[in-house]
């Protein structure tokens, strides 16, 4: 049941705009963490608060 979820946790991040490079890189437990708080994320915030939860992750940089 664990793969299920950790695939469905990369499903979720990818529909919602993670670069494969940048997943690659995230740990499985990290992507669940992040899957589950965009689930819980309204549907016209998910891009956006994905964005954010990366950036404040570290993954991603802040564009100037």
């Amino acid at each position: 049941m664990e793969d299920t979820v950790a695939v469905d946790a990369k499903r979720i991040l990818l529909r919602y705009g993670t670069p494969i490079s940048i997943l690659d890189k995230i740990s499985e437990e990290e992507r669940i963490g992040l899957a589950r708080t965009i689930a819980r994320t309204t549907l016209p915030e998910r891009e956006q608060r994905l964005r954010e939860l990366l950036t404040e992750a570290g993954h991603l940089e802040v564009a100037s």
